[in-house]
């Protein structure tokens, strides 16, 4: 056949020309010019396809990554490598180059076009929240009946801090803007609905006690009606505490540990351990706290017999011989509770 470009009448034909003439206008790939991204000054993250991205990506990777999203390669061309390069970076300016080789029609060829990059810095809206100082959720960190320890407001903030950590990673509004503390608590204001949940999970898991939400009404959106909320997370922790002595079920307990599910203590008068699903707190009556317990001392034992004296009028006061008070001798101090006019020793 004969090309009309060259007049070759010897040569492969692509079309109506030969493969020579063809290759010699034919392009690879398609690329623009000049792409520009947004990114986040603060975060690195970018609008993409009208979403921001919830990762943090480096410069570079941003860029190689407008690269590949923008090169379009010609249908004819197979076995395709592809070389993506920053020449150099002027200020928020990359200049680039991109390299391709592969076959087209059977021929090896390559090719290289130049664009630049720009990086349009801006801020993101979760990071413009965060400036803000915005907030979804307030948790309320509460004792029943009691003031609440400076040990337990420090590793309550202990807790809160370690938990919007762990949280960062998944979640850029697991950040606390503020921690408001009146008389009867701590107020932790929380980025995220989503954090302050796990917050107040990791403060019971810690404590114990009942969580409850209340969503407050704060605006209404006017472009669609619909009221803006911010959620109060109450995380009421219980009124008794490590040592101290409660009653369940009839039962005097000492209370050794306290978790997000249960109280496990023993019980006092037979010394056996007991657990108390925290799903019954309603139930649960403390009775004695731990700075409740006094010091006597042991004035006569028998088999059967362990006589104290009264540690406020100082008589003496015969008790029951258990086993785990066999080892004590006369003279030895012991400590004791006293609960609806009855006296326990403690082992």
């Amino acid at each position: 056949m004969f090309c009309p470009e060259c007049g070759s009448t010897d040569k492969k034909m692509v079309g109506n020309i030969c493969i020579d003439c063809f290759l010699k206008d034919f392009q690879m790939i398609e690329l623009p010019k000049r792409i520009e991204v947004q990114i986040c000054s603060h975060c690195n993250s970018k609008l993409e396809e009208g979403k921001w991205s919830e990762e943090f990506i480096p410069e570079d990777e941003i860029i190689y990554r407008a690269l590949e999203r923008n090169i379009k390669v010609a249908p004819e061309v197979s076995n395709e490598i592809i070389n993506l390069e920053i020449d150099q970076m002027k200020g928020t300016i990359a200049q680039c180059y991109v390299e391709i080789v592969g076959d087209v029609e059977g021929t090896q060829i390559e090719e290289t076009q130049e664009t630049e990059v720009k990086l349009l810095k801006t801020v993101c809206p979760t990071c413009s929240k965060v400036q803000s100082g915005y907030y979804e959720a307030v948790i309320q960190f509460r004792a029943d009946n009691r003031e609440i320890k400076s040990e337990e407001f420090e590793k309550a903030d202990e807790i809160v801090e370690k938990t919007l950590i762990k949280q960062l990673k998944t979640d850029k509004l697991a950040y606390c803007p503020q921690i408001a503390k009146p008389k009867e608590g701590h107020d932790y204001y929380i980025g995220s609905l989503k954090s302050g949940r796990k917050v107040a999970e990791a403060l019971k898991e810690e404590f114990g006690g009942v969580i409850k939400e209340s969503p407050r009404l704060i605006s209404e959106d006017k472009s669609t009606g619909k009221g803006l909320y911010r959620i109060w997370i109450s995380v009421r922790i219980p009124e008794f505490e490590i040592d101290d002595f409660v009653k369940f079920e009839d039962k005097i307990i000492q209370v050794k540990s306290i978790d997000k599910n249960r109280i496990v203590g023993n019980d006092i008068k037979t010394n056996k351990k007991q657990n108390i699903p925290l799903k019954n707190i309603e139930k649960i009556e403390l009775v004695k706290k731990s700075t409740d317990v006094e010091t006597t001392t042991i004035i006569s034992m028998s088999p059967s017999t362990i006589q104290i004296l009264d540690p406020v009028d100082y008589s003496a006061v015969d008790l029951e011989m258990k086993e785990e008070f066999s080892n004590y001798n006369i003279g030895d101090e012991i400590k004791l509770i006293q609960i609806d006019n009855y006296t326990y020793l403690l082992n």
